[in-house]
């Protein structure tokens, strides 16, 4: 695990660590020492924590001015032992919200299990967004994790599936990649 970096080539474009807005503003990353780990596994130090001990995640694009961020995940989401949406919610979510962030790509290639409890910050975080005509997007996450995430009918908060699912991002600029992601969901609602 070690190895998986966050993804980079938006860096030209935009960093979490410069955006005074973003939760991860200062934030200093060593290239060489390791010191995030997920159970017993290392974890590339370009990972940001937020406070799982088992997640942990990388903000890839924050568009102020079009209120969307993209952010990719690493690791297990465990909401039954750690109550992972808390913190992403409490951590990450609200500040954006409070920046006007109200559409929300999350980028889930790398998350390897979820763990389900109850769905109150779900619930939370949909109705902050859904106000602003937002929405929470899930990318490219494992059919395992999705299945598990529809025994708790997570699917009435978070927007995933079948057509979110296949979606080749690393081929588009972050405004594009918001563009197709909304295109997409409104094709799947028609």
């Amino acid at each position: 695990m070690h190895d998986i970096e966050p993804y980079y080539s938006w860096r030209d474009i935009y960093v979490s660590e410069d955006d005074k807005l973003s939760p991860f503003y200062g934030m200093e990353h060593s290239e060489f020492e390791y010191t995030n780990a997920i159970y017993n596994f290392f974890i590339h130090p370009q990972w940001d924590s937020f406070g799982s001990p088992t997640l942990y995640i990388k903000v890839l694009y924050a568009d102020y001015d079009h209120h969307f961020v993209v952010m990719e995940l690493i690791g297990e989401w465990n909401d039954a032992i750690s109550n992972d949406i808390m913190y992403l919610k409490r951590e990450v979510a609200d500040i954006f919200l409070a920046n006007g962030i109200t559409k929300f790509v999350l980028i889930g290639e790398n998350v390897l299990n979820f763990h389900q409890s109850d769905d109150c910050y779900y619930e939370e975080w949909y109705e902050d967004v859904r106000d602003a005509n937002g929405w929470i997007a899930l990318i490219n996450f494992r059919d395992h994790v999705l299945s598990e995430m529809n025994k708790v009918h997570l699917e009435y908060f978070l927007q995933f599936g079948e057509n979110l699912n296949d979606i080749n991002w690393r081929m588009v600029k972050p405004f594009h990649f918001h563009h197709l992601v909304e295109s997409r969901m409104m094709t799947a609602l028609k």
